[in-house]
């Protein structure tokens, strides 16, 4: 049976223009932080990667710190700034999330509070699950600046797409002297990114999200910025020591080259997504798209995200699956657990209702015979499902 593939926000195919980089990059004798010849022509390698991937953030090379993905960079900024602004100052713990956030910074949010005396504050967030720069505001002045480590946004969210106004965000915080970490992994390659223009501290990104090798990722780091490491041993990066996996750099700009620029990129996604949008509405009318509205420029062009009333979206996404269409109902970093979405609870919605969630998310290589085999099986599935109810 052939399949149809639209969970690239859990992680994207490697095209194969990137696996012969990968490839060809695997060859490359020598480790780069060594000074004879082989060592430094691996550098050579290492730090054209990372200027490529510095030019993608928005950010200058020396601000890219490469790291084994997403979840370590976040993990990075959170404890490592937290850590800094506590040895200074040990009123200095509060953490400001919405609990919209990626399970990668809520986990290491909640840890830091059971472990390390942090303070969390919650983000109040739109219907659309975004924080808006009036509602951190009014936190920053309620808690008072000089308490505040860090605030941590997504810059668009992974289940439902919407797109947060970071740079207003950013703004507020400049104007209170305190630090942002932006986590852009889902929103790489589909929103133009502007680390150094917006103003933040960090930003995360990983490189198997749009097509680059599991395993690698970066955390921009500005200049002024100063976390504590998690990993000691060498000191060959800001804020991360160990050897530098070169070919991991070598893919991850070779995945950015393969999307080209982002807007007509970006502009190709929406053109599929709003299609897929209007068939999924019209082949099954209960459909309910969550997020921001796609006429705009607040929702992610390559995620269309539904709740289907009376079903469980993971009896949906099963029954799909039987007829060969991969869709998730939400991030894929709960150890296969299948659980009620917590960023549709956070955004207002009752649990019977998040409870029949499903994110369909695509590629610039998604196929139309791969969007026909979905909407054609959807409406069995959702009958099937309905019938099936609720547990």
């Amino acid at each position: 049976m052939p399949r149809s593939y639209l969970d690239h926000a859990a992680t994207s195919p490697m095209p194969a223009s990137v696996r012969e980089a990968y490839s060809e990059a695997l060859a490359i004798v020598g480790n780069p932080a060594s000074v004879h010849a082989h060592g430094q022509d691996s550098g050579v390698y290492l730090e054209d990667a990372r200027r490529r991937v510095a030019e993608a953030l928005g950010a200058e090379p020396v601000e890219v710190t490469f790291t084994s993905g997403g979840t370590e960079s976040i993990n990075i900024a959170l404890k490592g700034m937290l850590w800094h602004a506590t040895a200074g100052n040990p009123d200095r713990n509060v953490i400001m999330l919405p609990r919209t956030e990626h399970h990668a910074t809520l986990d290491a949010a909640m840890w830091a509070e059971a472990r390390q005396g942090a303070e969390l504050f919650w983000l109040p967030v739109t219907a659309e699950g975004v924080v808006t720069p009036e509602a951190l505001e009014a936190a920053i002045t309620e808690v008072g600046a000089h308490r505040v480590a860090l605030v941590t946004v997504l810059l668009a969210n992974n289940e439902v797409g919407s797109i947060a106004d970071v740079r207003g965000l950013c703004a507020v915080a400049k104007r209170a002297g305190v630090s942002v970490h932006i986590d852009a992994v889902a929103a790489l390659g589909q929103v133009p990114l502007h680390f150094d223009d917006w103003g933040a501290q960090l930003m995360s990104v990983s490189a198997h999200k749009i097509g680059g090798p599991v395993g690698v990722g970066a955390l921009a780091i500005a200049r002024d910025a100063k976390p504590e490491a998690l990993l000691h041993g060498g000191s060959q990066q800001r804020g991360r020591s160990g050897t530098q996996d070169v070919a991991g750099a070598v893919a991850f700009a070779a995945a950015l080259d393969y999307l080209g620029p982002v807007e007509a990129y970006a502009e190709r996604l929406a053109e599929k997504r709003d299609r897929l949008i209007a068939r999924v509405t019209e082949a099954v009318p209960e459909a309910v798209l969550r997020g921001s509205n796609p006429a705009g420029p607040g929702r992610l062009p390559g995620n269309a995200h539904f709740t289907f009333s009376g079903c469980q979206g993971d009896s949906l996404l099963f029954l799909l699956d039987t007829q060969g269409i991969s869709v998730s109902v939400g991030s894929a970093c709960q150890a296969g657990v299948q659980e009620t979405s917590h960023v549709l609870l956070a955004m207002g919605l009752p649990e019977h209702e998040a409870i029949g969630s499903l994110r369909i998310t695509i590629s610039g290589d998604t196929t139309d015979e791969e969007l026909d085999a979905f909407v054609q099986a959807l409406p069995a599935a959702y009958e099937h499902a309905r019938n099936a109810g609720l547990v």
